[in-house]
């Protein structure tokens, strides 16, 4: 298991991410200052989000009803807990954005590779 998003596994008969990338921001407020610079406080935590990107190839890893049971949960507008394959909780998670670009099509127009990015956003 490389990770789960409540009770969807990502691993490699699933939905199998090669890269994960974390952001998290801290809120400052600015007043400006006459002949000064500007004055900052602290406000507490900001916006943080993971961001997952990996190509399904199904005859290799991955399932193309991976990407639509990830948008089902998309549309429920959720948050589900992800938890990471060292067992380490990052937070309550929802499915925010998923850009998928199918390429090298078979004569039906079934893709044989898809690459995908999926766009979570911590929810507290």
């Amino acid at each position: 298991m490389l990770a789960s998003l409540g009770l969807f596994v990502f691993d490699l008969a699933s939905f199998p991410f090669a890269e994960m990338s974390h952001r998290t921001d801290w809120r400052q407020a600015k007043t400006e200052r006459i002949g000064a610079r500007a004055a900052s406080q602290y406000l507490g935590p900001g916006d943080e989000s993971v961001s997952l990107a990996g190509a399904i190839v199904p005859e290799v890893a991955g399932s193309y009803g991976a990407i639509a049971t990830l948008k089902k949960m998309a549309d429920q507008g959720e948050a589900w807990p992800l938890v990471d394959g060292s067992g380490t909780v990052w937070g309550n998670f929802r499915v925010v954005g998923m850009d998928a670009r199918r390429r090298h099509m078979l004569v039906d127009g079934t893709p044989r590779l898809v690459d995908f990015t999926l766009d979570l956003d911590r929810v507290d």
